[in-house]
């Protein structure tokens, strides 16, 4: 059965967030904010907390320095999954990543669905590992984040979800790479 195992300990999550947005600042991000404060609510870390513009270089730069952080665990974008000539975060993140979270799509636009419909289709959010960090590729409105926090995120970033969550397997996370150096 699904849920929270009280006699588990919470274990907090070190998440970084970035807005990609050719218009936004730190002061007017309401998709930014809205994941910092659902991060910080739910007892995690927000480890770092930025914007970049809508360019492919940019974005996988961005977020490629804070996967090689030992003081990040989680990224989650907001921004540029959409399919106007400017929307270019999946296609900066999805060649960069190791093993690709195809679940995560469909759970999205599932629970994406049940509040806007058939809209749902016009958005690309993808999740994968890169560098065995997680990375979750959102679009930009507030409502959608907000919808990938409460309905996905904030059970699978909690060590106390059951049957199982991401923080129980981050520590197995770079298994390969321990055994390529024995």
């Amino acid at each position: 059965m699904a849920g929270i195992d009280d006699t588990r300990e919470f274990i907090p999550v070190k998440i970084a967030v970035v807005t990609v947005s050719d218009s936004r600042t730190l002061d007017d991000d309401k998709s930014g904010l809205t994941l910092a404060t659902r991060i910080e609510d739910a007892g995690h870390i927000l480890a770092e907390r930025d914007i970049v513009t809508d360019d492919k270089e940019k974005i996988a730069e961005r977020v490629t320095s804070w996967s090689q952080d030992d003081g990040i665990d989680v990224i989650i974008t907001t921004g540029g999954t959409g399919f106007t000539g400017r929307d270019v975060t999946p296609e900066a993140l999805e060649p960069l990543f190791e093993k690709h979270m195809d679940g995560f799509s469909h759970v999205f636009h599932s629970i994406s669905q049940d509040k806007i419909g058939t809209s749902t289709i016009q958005s690309r959010a993808t999740a994968g590992l890169l560098n065995q960090t997680f990375v979750f590729v959102l679009p930009g409105s507030p409502g959608a984040c907000k919808d990938a926090w409460d309905g996905i995120l904030k059970n699978q970033l909690d060590y106390r979800h059951m049957p199982c969550n991401f923080v129980e397997i981050m520590p197995r996370l770079d298994e390969h790479l321990k055994r390529s150096a024995s």
